[in-house]
């Protein structure tokens, strides 16, 4: 799962009180149920095989990222499951492959020196400022004007435009990270992912984007240099350019409070004042800074290969079977790490996410042992790269195996904490689609409950690869495993908490691990989760009306297919 280091240890341990799911919309329930039961021990078998030291952590692009790929396929293949990827002399195969450009910083080339009033401040790096690789671009140097552009959002939905009056055609844009807290997180969340796009519609060449005392609160500036040495991917498009950023943004930049108060002399306010508006949630106004800056890095470039892995079961219906929905769960973890305090450098990914690919697995076999085929087909994806940016899921989207309009809906498997036995179950996006309804009917029959969101500022829905989808206006969940337990000597949410603060992303998340510190792994939950998703796709495949967003959400109004929305 690639959240990152945005939560702390006691915003996990605060998700115990958790709402029910306002949705009450009711559907056409199949007449025929299809529904067998999930084997905790095949679900132990797939998750031990994929976590095994000898796939090194499944990084994307390796060799044992591609030992896992070729396992998953291997298993579609035995579950008589059609190929859906890259057509191989004249056949489709199970892979759908792509290229990936892998961007590395050159040491020592990273550059930044602001002017001000004939006086030339070289900042330092990477102590009060870093940058990243460029997916497009060798050897850059860039001197421009700086324009102070707010959270650099605009929403004609929300009344938003922080370019409003302000000039930036061939200038370095600053701005605020985050985003107004008027608006709600998801949308923002939505709406962030856009900042670099709007910059480059309206001409500007750069982005320094400024550490705030909020951001320093849950998520150090410290942290950030963590990351310095690792390399960027990005795909790269049929006409062979990467999709990862923009060509036109030539530099960019995160500058350290300390650093950037500079920027702000004797500009009409000083930082110190717009954090203080920061702080009283008030929204600062762009304007011109009669400071510029010179930034200067360079990229070394290289290329390498990796795959999602697609299969169709194919619908019983003659006209729905045309239709598809889709189940994902990503296939990559993080590799080999370089964690000098430990001697096992091999960060396995038990529960991120070989418990996901697991489940999805077991899901296939439930349908493909079943005596009634679903109405409609069912496309099961395994996606690579979710740990770099959600890269295979995204690339499916922009070629997805089959027509963006015949895929009724997404439902994604990441993450699910196998360590207690869960009483409720977390669908992110259930408030803005009928899916929301669908996931809580198919918890009922199972005696789980299906609770809200437990942390929506942490946008969570925007977070995992089912997002590539949503941008393109595919209804989607995104399902995880509750805070709640069934055992009342075991608190889910402590255990959660726990499992975030101590073993994700780190080598612990494996076997000998997670058995030593939390006694057992419920392989057993795995099933009941697996028995679960196969509901959800039951009710999806069999209901004659495809899945809607919700004529008040935000993605079905902005976003959404015109099939996918309510009227």
């Amino acid at each position: 799962m690639s959240i990152k280091p945005w939560m702390t240890l006691s915003s996990a341990l605060s998700l115990f009180v958790l709402g029910a799911c306002a949705s009450s919309q009711t559907a056409v329930t199949p007449a025929t149920s299809t529904q067998t039961a999930a084997d905790a021990n095949r679900i132990e078998a797939h998750m031990t095989f994929l976590a095994d030291d000898a796939l090194e952590g499944r990084d994307t692009g390796s060799q044992g990222h591609l030992i896992a790929s070729q396992y998953i396929a291997t298993n579609f293949k035995q579950l008589g499951l059609k190929p859906a990827g890259d057509i191989v002399n004249g056949q489709p195969g199970y892979f759908q492959k792509m290229n990936l450009k892998k961007g590395q910083l050159v040491k020592h080339s990273a550059g930044l020196t602001l002017h001000h009033k004939g006086v030339d401040t070289v900042v330092p790096y990477p102590k009060h400022f870093i940058t990243r690789s460029s997916s497009h671009d060798g050897k850059v140097d860039v001197k421009a004007e700086l324009v102070f552009v707010g959270y650099g959002m605009v929403s004609p939905e929300f009344g938003i435009d922080d370019y409003a009056g302000l000039d930036v055609k061939g200038k370095i844009i600053v701005m605020l990270p985050g985003r107004p807290h008027k608006l709600p997180s998801e949308e923002a969340a939505h709406l962030s992912s856009q900042k670099t796009r709007l910059a480059v519609e309206r001409g500007a060449i750069g982005i320094i984007s400024v550490h705030t005392p909020e951001a320093e609160k849950t998520r150090p500036y410290a942290n950030s240099l963590l990351y310095l040495n690792s390399p960027d991917l990005s795909w790269v498009n049929k006409d062979g350019v990467a999709e990862k950023d923009y060509p036109a943004i030539k530099v960019s930049a995160y500058l350290h409070m300390d650093a950037a108060k500079a920027l702000f002399a004797d500009a009409p306010q000083s930082l110190e004042q717009i954090y203080a508006m920061l702080e009283k949630k008030e929204v600062p106004k762009g304007f011109a800074l009669p400071t510029s800056a010179s930034l200067t890095r360079e990229s070394s470039h290289s290329m390498i290969q990796s795959q999602n892995v697609a299969a169709i079961l194919e619908g019983s219906d003659p006209v729905l079977k045309n239709e598809y929905v889709v189940v994902t769960a990503h296939s990559d973890h993080i590799g080999i790490g370089n964690d000098l305090r430990s001697k096992d450098k091999i960060n396995n990914g038990l529960m991120d996410n070989a418990a996901g690919v697991a489940i999805l697995l077991e899901t296939a076999r439930l349908y493909t042992e079943s005596a009634v085929k679903p109405k409609r087909s069912i496309l099961f994806v395994a996606v690579t790269g979710e740990e770099k940016g959600l890269l295979g899921a995204d690339y499916f989207a922009h070629y997805p195996v089959k027509p963006i309009e015949s895929l009724v809906a997404n439902v994604n498997l990441d993450m699910p904490v196998l360590l207690y036995p869960f009483a409720d179950m977390v669908a992110f996006g259930a408030n803005h689609s009928t899916l929301g309804a669908t996931v809580g009917r198919a918890t009922a029959k199972h005696g789980i409950k299906l609770s809200a969101d437990p942390m929506p500022e942490q946008a969570i829905f925007t977070r995992s690869d089912h997002y590539t989808l949503v941008k393109k206006g595919v209804p989607a969940v995104f399902l995880m495993t509750g805070f709640t337990s069934k055992d009342p000597a075991q608190k889910g949410g402590e255990i959660w908490g726990k499992f975030f603060a101590k073993h994700y992303h780190k080598p612990t998340d494996d076997v000998a691990g997670l058995t030593k510190d939390f006694g057992a792994i419920r392989y057993d939950s795995g099933a009941l989760f697996a028995d679960i998703n196969m509901a959800i796709i039951e009710e999806i495949a069999n209901t004659e009306q495809r899945p809607q967003w919700l004529k008040e959400s935000f993605f079905g109004k902005t976003i959404g297919l015109k099939i996918n929305t309510q009227k």
